[in-house]
Protein backbone atom coordinates (compact mmCIF):
# COMPACT_ATOMS: atom_id res chain seq x y z
CA UNK A 1 0.00 0.00 0.00
CA UNK A 2 1.44 3.31 -0.88
CA UNK A 3 1.09 6.65 1.02
CA UNK A 4 -1.71 8.44 0.15
CA UNK A 5 -0.65 12.17 -0.86
CA UNK A 6 -2.94 14.70 0.82
CA UNK A 7 -6.47 14.77 3.05
CA UNK A 8 -8.04 17.27 4.54
CA UNK A 9 -9.67 17.06 8.06
CA UNK A 10 -10.91 18.80 10.89
CA UNK A 11 -12.56 19.17 14.33
CA UNK A 12 -16.54 18.47 15.03
CA UNK A 13 -17.28 21.94 15.01
CA UNK A 14 -14.67 23.21 12.34
CA UNK A 15 -12.86 25.62 14.82
CA UNK A 16 -10.04 23.20 13.34
CA UNK A 17 -8.92 22.74 9.51
CA UNK A 18 -6.04 20.98 8.30
CA UNK A 19 -4.11 19.42 5.61
CA UNK A 20 -2.42 15.86 6.10
CA UNK A 21 0.51 14.95 3.71
CA UNK A 22 2.10 11.61 2.85
CA UNK A 23 -0.49 9.56 5.26
CA UNK A 24 0.08 6.36 6.10
CA UNK A 25 -3.38 3.70 4.91
CA UNK A 26 -2.82 1.80 7.24
CA UNK A 27 -3.71 2.79 10.98
CA UNK A 28 -3.13 1.39 14.31
CA UNK A 29 -5.90 0.89 17.65
CA UNK A 30 -3.53 2.06 20.84
CA UNK A 31 -4.84 0.57 23.84
CA UNK A 32 -2.67 2.24 26.53
CA UNK A 33 -4.34 3.24 29.46
CA UNK A 34 -3.76 7.17 28.51
CA UNK A 35 -5.16 6.78 25.00
CA UNK A 36 -8.40 4.75 26.80
CA UNK A 37 -8.44 7.51 29.35
CA UNK A 38 -8.11 10.49 26.15
CA UNK A 39 -10.68 9.00 24.23
CA UNK A 40 -12.52 6.80 26.51
CA UNK A 41 -11.76 4.27 23.65
CA UNK A 42 -8.85 3.10 22.00
CA UNK A 43 -6.86 5.53 20.08
CA UNK A 44 -7.24 5.27 16.27
CA UNK A 45 -4.45 7.12 14.61
CA UNK A 46 -2.24 6.67 11.12
CA UNK A 47 1.46 8.35 10.80
CA UNK A 48 1.35 11.83 9.01
CA UNK A 49 4.06 13.06 7.05
CA UNK A 50 3.40 16.21 7.99
CA UNK A 51 0.62 18.18 8.74
CA UNK A 52 -0.51 22.21 8.31
CA UNK A 53 -3.33 23.83 10.09
CA UNK A 54 -5.07 26.71 8.89
CA UNK A 55 -5.12 28.55 12.11
CA UNK A 56 -3.46 27.01 15.19
CA UNK A 57 -5.50 29.74 17.47
CA UNK A 58 -8.31 26.78 18.43
CA UNK A 59 -5.78 23.98 18.68
CA UNK A 60 -4.77 22.56 22.42
CA UNK A 61 -1.95 20.61 22.85
CA UNK A 62 -1.52 18.77 25.87
CA UNK A 63 2.07 17.39 27.27
CA UNK A 64 1.09 14.01 28.11
CA UNK A 65 4.64 12.93 29.29
CA UNK A 66 8.11 14.10 28.78
CA UNK A 67 8.41 13.03 24.83
CA UNK A 68 4.72 12.95 23.86
CA UNK A 69 1.77 15.88 23.27
CA UNK A 70 -1.86 15.04 22.45
CA UNK A 71 -3.74 17.67 20.27
CA UNK A 72 -7.08 18.94 20.59
CA UNK A 73 -9.71 21.73 19.56
CA UNK A 74 -9.95 23.97 22.22
CA UNK A 75 -13.65 24.91 21.23
CA UNK A 76 -15.21 21.32 20.93
CA UNK A 77 -12.28 19.53 22.72
CA UNK A 78 -12.36 17.07 19.77
CA UNK A 79 -9.06 14.71 19.91
CA UNK A 80 -6.61 15.39 16.83
CA UNK A 81 -3.47 13.80 17.21
CA UNK A 82 -0.87 12.53 19.56
CA UNK A 83 2.53 14.23 18.70
CA UNK A 84 6.23 12.43 19.76
CA UNK A 85 8.47 15.26 19.93
CA UNK A 86 11.90 13.59 19.90
CA UNK A 87 10.74 12.24 16.54
CA UNK A 88 8.60 15.01 15.11
CA UNK A 89 6.22 12.18 14.68
CA UNK A 90 2.47 13.37 13.95
CA UNK A 91 -0.31 10.39 14.81
CA UNK A 92 -3.44 11.98 13.17
CA UNK A 93 -6.75 10.66 14.45
CA UNK A 94 -8.01 8.68 11.60
CA UNK A 95 -11.86 10.56 12.75
CA UNK A 96 -10.61 13.95 12.36
CA UNK A 97 -9.97 12.98 8.25
CA UNK A 98 -13.18 14.31 6.09
CA UNK A 99 -13.05 11.16 3.97
CA UNK A 100 -11.49 8.07 5.79
CA UNK A 101 -13.09 5.95 2.96
CA UNK A 102 -9.12 5.03 1.87
CA UNK A 103 -7.73 3.93 5.24
CA UNK A 104 -7.72 0.32 6.82
CA UNK A 105 -7.52 -0.77 10.54
CA UNK A 106 -4.07 -2.84 10.41
CA UNK A 107 -2.39 -3.34 13.80
CA UNK A 108 -3.24 -2.97 17.61
CA UNK A 109 -0.56 -1.60 20.11
CA UNK A 110 0.01 -2.29 23.57
CA UNK A 111 -2.22 -4.85 23.62
CA UNK A 112 -1.11 -5.81 26.73
CA UNK A 113 -3.19 -3.19 28.41
CA UNK A 114 -6.14 -3.67 26.53
CA UNK A 115 -8.85 -4.22 28.80
CA UNK A 116 -11.50 -7.19 28.69
CA UNK A 117 -14.82 -5.35 27.89
CA UNK A 118 -14.15 -5.08 24.14
CA UNK A 119 -12.05 -7.30 21.24
CA UNK A 120 -11.55 -5.24 17.52
CA UNK A 121 -12.51 -8.46 14.60
CA UNK A 122 -10.30 -9.04 12.36
CA UNK A 123 -7.15 -10.91 11.80
CA UNK A 124 -4.37 -7.71 12.96
CA UNK A 125 -0.86 -7.37 14.16
CA UNK A 126 -0.45 -7.21 17.65
CA UNK A 127 1.84 -5.54 19.32
CA UNK A 128 2.78 -5.12 23.50
CA UNK A 129 4.15 -2.12 25.12
CA UNK A 130 7.34 -3.77 25.58
CA UNK A 131 7.42 -4.39 21.06
CA UNK A 132 6.16 -0.78 20.57
CA UNK A 133 9.09 0.88 22.57
CA UNK A 134 11.58 -1.30 20.80
CA UNK A 135 10.49 -0.24 17.64
CA UNK A 136 9.29 2.73 17.65
CA UNK A 137 11.28 4.14 21.00
CA UNK A 138 10.26 6.50 23.77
Amino acid sequence: MSNIQEKQGGCMCGAVRFTATDIEPAYHACHCAMCRRWGSAPFFGTTVGSIAFEDEANVGRHDSSEWAARGFCKQCGSNLFYYMKPANYYSVSVGAFDDQSDLQLSYEIYIDHKPEGYAIAGDLQAMTEAEVIEKFGG
